[in-house]
């Protein structure tokens, strides 16, 4: 779609570990109906968005935990539907993985659920509902989840940056088409108001950030341009990188990731390309000078101990994503199919042994690009000359593309595969794997 400017807001351990129960503090986090003024700035003439929310706003409460400690979340839910959280990235015991219907059953309203989880590595990543997630998830049902490094980085201030977008009305409530097959079958639910929303809004020149990124948003890719500072790539989707890396436009496909270390210089500002030219979606501004500033070079975080591979996968599987507008026929019976099947199915698509590596195709024929994201485990993206790239769990193939990726399914349990445009998902691109 053509977006004015007028539309968008510049705003400044081991996964197979089972839980321990009783040793972790324990949090709430109650799922409600809130009130949350998400446009402001130059958009003070609209009123607050009624939204859902954690613990009474949007996005939800920081949860933070150390690497390979427990996390215990009670969660309540409030939002007037069944609902349940998962939470993003986390190789985590299957049971807690929060999938309706493959993992626990859904969360009735009024209803209570204990999370009870180790977290095995440290990074970025974030939780949300996995329940009619293309609604709930675009109405605010999400939050941030930090799993720091028993040695964090030296840097002067860690912030999060949670970027998302809202497909609201002049009166700033949310425009209730969230069932609309039109977008279902084209590029999903893309709003017309987007911003970045920073854990903390000023910093100093001279300061060393900890840049975390994380795309929220239901269907959009967002190319983000970052003004202001100078520093590296150190990570992406809460995996470290093995060489810290130059960035310039960083693409982010929704439940993406991406961490960075730098240097402030001025304002820190975020953007990002649009068919009419570039956009704010806001700024972190650099108040004031740090007598201290860092010489040293910026080195790579804690390597994450997950080996890359090192010969050949013990099968190839090929997952074909079929489908939508413009797609042409295939054999599911919803919008879009994996291989010619729509939804989960009663069996797995791959049922395989704990310890099988497999290279997987993942080839898109349709006319929409696709984020597709694997539960409980990583894998490392293959480049086109074969060579290892980063690892990751969520993977973002254009139309008409495709791309290998290579996983050794070391997670026992049911594991959702899945686009993560979730109008896709909850339309026909969605299938799972069974690792016994």
């Amino acid at each position: 779609m053509t977006i004015s400017r007028r539309t968008f807001l510049a705003s400044t351990a081991a996964a197979t570990i089972a839980p321990t129960f009783g040793m972790a503090k324990t949090q709430s986090l109650r799922a409600e109906p809130v009130i949350q003024q998400i446009l402001a700035g130059e958009y003070r003439d609209f009123g607050p968005t009624p939204a859902l929310g954690f613990n009474g706003g949007t996005p939800g409460p920081l949860l933070k935990v150390r690497q390979g400690e427990e996390l215990a979340v009670t969660f309540q839910n409030r939002s007037g539907a069944d609902s349940s959280v998962h939470w993003h990235g986390i190789r985590i015991y299957n049971a807690m993985d929060g999938v309706p219907g493959l993992t626990q059953e859904p969360v009735a309203d009024g209803e209570d659920f204990e999370y009870r989880f180790v977290a095995p590595d440290a990074g970025t990543f974030w939780y949300h509902s996995h329940s009619r997630s293309w609604e709930q998830v675009a109405k605010g049902l999400y939050g941030p989840l930090i799993v720091e490094e028993a040695t964090p980085p030296d840097v002067d201030a860690d912030i999060i940056v949670m970027i998302d977008d809202w497909r609201l009305g002049e009166d700033a409530a949310f425009i209730d088409d969230f069932g609309a097959m039109f977008q279902f079958a084209h590029g999903g639910r893309l709003g017309n108001y987007a911003k970045a929303m920073p854990s903390q809004s000023t910093v100093r020149q001279g300061d060393r950030v900890r840049l975390r990124l994380i795309n929220t948003s239901n269907a959009r890719i967002f190319p983000i341009d970052i003004t202001g500072i100078d520093g590296k790539l150190v990570a992406l989707d809460g995996m470290p990188l093995t060489q810290v890396e130059d960035f310039g436009k960083i693409m982010m496909a929704p439940a993406q990731r991406a961490d960075i270390i730098a240097d402030v210089v001025e304002d820190i500002q975020f953007s990002f390309q649009t068919r009419e030219g570039d956009y704010g979606l806001g700024t972190i501004l650099a108040e004031g000078m740090n007598p201290s500033k860092r010489s040293s070079a910026i080195s790579p975080l804690p390597p994450s101990g997950i080996m890359p591979p090192s010969g050949e996968a013990n099968r190839r599987e090929v997952l074909r994503m079929q489908g939508g507008a413009m797609g042409g026929r295939h054999a599911g019976d919803d919008i879009w199919s994996f291989n010619g099947i729509s939804d989960l199915q009663d069996e797995p698509w791959l049922k395989i042994d704990r310890g099988t590596s497999v290279l997987m195709t993942l080839v898109n024929d349709t006319s929409f690009p696709h984020g597709i994201h694997l539960h409980g485990q990583h894998f490392f993206e293959i480049e086109a000359d074969g060579s290892v790239g980063p690892l990751r769990d969520t993977s973002l193939v254009d139309p008409g593309e495709s791309r290998d990726i290579y996983c050794v399914f070391d997670n026992p349990g049911k594991w959702l595969l899945h686009c993560h445009m979730l109008g896709h998902a909850a339309t026909g691109m969605r299938t799972w794997v069974e690792v016994i």
